[in-house]
Parts: structure tokens; C-alpha cells; sequence
């Protein structure tokens, strides 16, 4: 079996929107430049995480699931999703704003990309003054009103805007018009799934002059229109109690300040658990085997762990699991 807190090789990746707080902040160790999105945990095909820690060190994430199965995901994850990891771990650094875009559920992805869908959730981090997230429309629209805004490239126009501290977290359900703001830095849990279809890119061309692909007719749809605003979690933040930010069928999140010593015991959770360190650094423990974890660090505990204490002076962690 196995027990000890699991770390991995984050996958860096550049884009055009990247900065530098994913190397500067959160120490990434890398020479390349506009550094977006740190994947820290990822079953994406050619994207495989690679364990970075412990006995397994130097093993996929596919060969560990191929080998520990249910001791590893959980028997109710592993009947679902067979050898497949079912959540994509990421960190991500905003310093230009991102292309405003919408993501497919699980029935269209599956029909058109034989992927998951992608549902997903942010956690800001760190916010430049000023700086914003989009998250779906400011007033409810039709179908035809869309085409219309996006015709006349006013699109900007009808989106709604929403300024951003740290601590701030967005559900972004399928179907949810968005876009990381520049100034954002943010850690996003979500689905197994690469697929976005980019609605607008601010007019952007790359080092070449070339614009990127935009999904126009992809995107129309699968675009929420209704408008529905519930996409800003609410939560509380007490220290050593597990506050919960999002509970869907895709992924339960919480929040965790640790001041001194955290104890959890998942007996009856039937599922492996991520810790995102967001904020200061802590030793973690599982049934005796010890990690330390820092800022922008990711642990993931196998299913068949039972045990976990946390030790800190101050830490502040995103507790992730099915």
C-alpha cells in the first residue's frame, strides 16, 4: 500500500498572458519566461505528473494508479473513473488578462473531445490593486444579443466585472462565461479536462503578429445565458476547522488556517485528499511519514491514509477531495 504525503514535479507552462509571481512568489524553479500556470497535479494525456518525493519518486501518476488503484483514489473513484485522475491541480500567475472563454460540460466534451467536461473553481491568492475576474454577464441576455455584442466587438461591454483581494473564491461552472484579470494570482482545482473554447482575445497577436484561434460557434453552444449569480463563495476562516468554500459532484473545497497543530482522520473518506498550500509553510504527516509543504507547494494523501496531522506556526491550506 501506499501511505506517506505525495508530492509532484509541477509542469510549468508558458503563455502569452504569464508573468513572473509563479517563479518569484511561489519559487518555481524555472528559467523560461511568462510562466502562466503551474499544473501540480495532472493526468492530462502528455501533461502525466511525475512524483517528485518518497519511495515512488520518479513514477507517473498513471503507473501509481495502475498499481495502487482504490488504495490510492478512493473504491468509489476508482469504479468512476478506472485509471484516470479526475482532478487537474493548478496554479496560475495573470499578468496580462486572459482571453474571455467558456468551458463544455461533461456530456458535450465527451460527444466532441471524448474528454471530461470542465468545471472549476479559483482561490485569488495574490491581487495587483484594481484587478478583476469575469465571471459570466452583468445583466441576463439572449442568444442573439451575444452574437450581436460579439459582432460589433463590444463584447466588453456586457460582461460583469468583479474586483478581487485574497481569500476571494469563484465557482465557474461549464457553461460560465470568464477570464482571469491581469494582477491576479490564483490557485484553480478542476476537472481532468484541457478543453476551452476561447470566445475573445482582446484583439491580441503573439511574438509573430498571428492572432489565436477563437471557438466561436464551439463556445455559442455551451454559453450559460441565464445569468445566474452564484458564483462568489462565501466562507469562514477560523483557525484549525476545515470552512467549506465549494461542494459539488466534481470536488468538495475547503479552507484551513493551522495555527500550532491541525488533526484530521479520513476513515470514512472514501477518497484521496490535495493540500494547496496557500499561504506560510507546515510539516504534514501521515501515519508517521512526514513533508513539509510551503506556499505554493501541493501534497496529495492516498485514500488508504487514515491519519493526518498538521504542524505549523501559520499555514493556510485548500483541502480538496470527491
Amino acid at each position: 500500500m501506499i501511505n506517506y504525503p505525495i508530492k509532484f514535479e509541477p509542469i510549468l507552462k508558458e503563455k502569452i498572458w504569464g508573468g513572473n509571481k509563479l517563479k518569484e512568489v511561489l519559487c518555481k524553479n524555472s528559467t523560461k519566461n511568462n510562466i502562466g500556470e503551474s499544473w501540480e497535479i495532472s493526468d492530462v494525456e502528455d501533461n502525466i505528473s511525475i512524483v517528485a518525493n518518497g519511495p515512488a519518486k520518479g513514477v507517473s501518476l498513471t503507473q501509481l494508479i495502475n498499481y495502487f488503484e482504490s488504495s490510492l483514489v478512493g473504491e468509489r473513484n476508482y469504479k468512476i473513473f478506472g485509471n484516470k485522475f479526475p482532478l487537474l491541480i493548478k496554479f496560475i500567475d495573470a499578468n496580462q488578462d486572459l482571453s474571455i472563454q467558456v468551458h463544455p460540460d461533461d456530456q458535450i466534451a465527451y460527444k466532441r473531445h471524448n474528454s471530461f467536461g470542465k468545471t472549476e473553481m479559483w482561490y485569488v491568492m495574490q491581487a495587483d490593486q484594481n484587478a478583476n475576474l469575469i465571471v459570466g454577464f452583468e445583466d441576463k441576455i439572449t442568444k442573439e444579443e451575444y452574437l450581436k455584442s460579439l459582432n460589433n466587438n463590444t463584447l466588453e461591454s456586457i460582461l460583469h466585472y468583479e474586483q478581487v483581494k485574497p481569500g476571494d473564491s469563484y465557482f465557474i461552472n461549464a457553461g460560465k462565461v470568464h477570464a482571469i484579470g491581469a494582477g491576479v494570482m490564483l490557485a484553480e482545482i478542476q476537472q481532468t479536462s484541457d478543453i476551452t473554447y476561447r470566445i475573445y482575445d482582446w484583439n491580441r497577436t503573439d511574438s509573430a503578429g498571428n492572432s489565436r484561434e477563437l471557438h466561436t460557434q464551439q463556445a455559442l453552444e455551451v454559453i450559460e445565458f441565464s445569468n445566474t449569480k452564484d458564483y462568489k463563495k462565501e466562507y469562514i476562516k477560523q483557525n484549525n476547522t476545515a470552512s467549506n468554500i465549494v461542494s459539488c459532484q466534481y470536488f468538495t473545497t475547503n479552507f484551513i488556517r493551522v495555527k500550532n497543530l491541525y488533526y484530521k482522520n479520513y476513515r470514512s473518506l472514501d477518497s484521496f485528499v490535495i493540500y494547496m498550500c496557500t499561504d506560510g509553510e507546515a510539516d504534514i504527516s501521515v501515519d508517521g511519514h512526514k513533508e513539509y509543504v510551503k506556499k505554493g507547494e501541493t501534497i496529495l494523501i492516498p485514500a488508504f491514509a487514515q491519519n493526518v496531522s498538521i504542524k505549523s506556526k501559520s499555514c493556510e491550506l485548500l483541502e480538496v477531495y470527491i
